[in-house]
């Protein structure tokens, strides 16, 4: 059986389709533009056929690639899970494992433990990434990625790695200067800290329906977090990332019980496709890491 179309072809084919682009691929890849161009093209060439139809403003899948992708796919799925079997006859899971988390998630959940994890499995190898928004794991090349919240894609499979609550918190220095706090409504009154690309994140669980003003907004999840430190006013976050800083004195807790729980945003999931080739690096990620939460 001869088979015409090569897997660097192959993979730089799924990228561009995945991305949009040529550009965005070559940079997913690591590649060259002119490198990934080839590739395409390359690949028309051995199939005798257009795959993509080029514009200057979009690519579009032609009929045939639109059929082709699929198969594309499925069989770099297929040589990859060859490849993990094989992997697996040692009884060492091996390879490259892509994960991506909120920033916040990444630096106080994970970053102490990776030193104990690429110890314990010393042929994989890590490629965390942080993103605040949700991100496509095809697009991304992801392989895990751990979601705050409620899950709403069927398409992936999830784990539920735990609950972690929320609790509004502000620094002594910054409640010694501001008004009383007596209640819910007193809030109105004080400078909150809110997201600027998530506005979902701003309507926050409250017991008691209060009107929110926001002196301050950041787009990421630990900057709200440094801002409040930094005494610039009340946040809202997950225990995950605040409860160090409670702990040690840095933040105190308002209004303890004001926010509703269990609530949409205390869930923690691990998300990832379910016909995935690296299921023994993904299970053994979950396993080793889930106890070492502190959510």
């Amino acid at each position: 059986m001869s088979v015409l179309a090569k897997t660097e072809d192959l993979e730089a084919f799924i990228s561009v389709v995945d991305t949009g682009s040529f550009s965005a691929a070559a940079n997913l890849m690591d590649y060259q533009v002119a490198r990934v161009s080839r590739s395409v093209s390359r690949l028309e060439a051995a199939l005798n056929c257009t795959l993509l139809n080029r514009t200057t403003r979009r690519l579009e899948l032609t009929e045939e690639g639109q059929l082709f992708i699929q198969y594309a796919r499925e069989g770099l799925n297929t040589l990859e899970k060859g490849e993990e079997a094989l992997r697996l006859l040692k009884n060492r899971p091996a390879g490259r494992l892509r994960i991506d988390a909120a920033s916040p998630f990444v630096f106080h959940q994970l970053t102490e433990h990776i030193s104990q994890f690429t110890q314990a499995y010393p042929d994989i190898t890590l490629d965390l990434t942080s993103h605040d928004s949700i991100i496509d794991l095809l697009e991304y090349k992801t392989d895990i990625a751990i979601r705050i919240g409620d899950m709403e894609d069927s398409n992936l499979h999830a784990r539920t790695l735990g609950r972690s609550k929320l609790h509004l918190v502000a620094a002594p220095d910054y409640l010694e200067r501001a008004p009383e706090l007596p209640d819910i409504n007193a809030l109105q009154h004080h400078r909150l800290i809110g997201f600027t690309d998530a506005p979902k994140l701003n309507h926050w669980p409250l017991g008691t329906p209060a009107k929110l003003h926001f002196a301050i907004t950041a787009s990421s999840g630990e900057t709200v977090r440094q801002l409040a430190v930094a005494g610039q006013g009340i946040a809202l976050l997950s225990n995950f990332m605040c409860r160090a800083d409670i702990d040690s004195g840095r933040l105190v807790e308002v209004l303890p019980g004001a926010v509703n729980s269990p609530n949409r945003r205390e869930a923690v999931n691990a998300v990832y496709y379910r016909n995935s080739a690296v299921s023994s690096r993904i299970m053994a990620f979950l396993d080793f890491i889930q106890p070492r939460l502190k959510l």
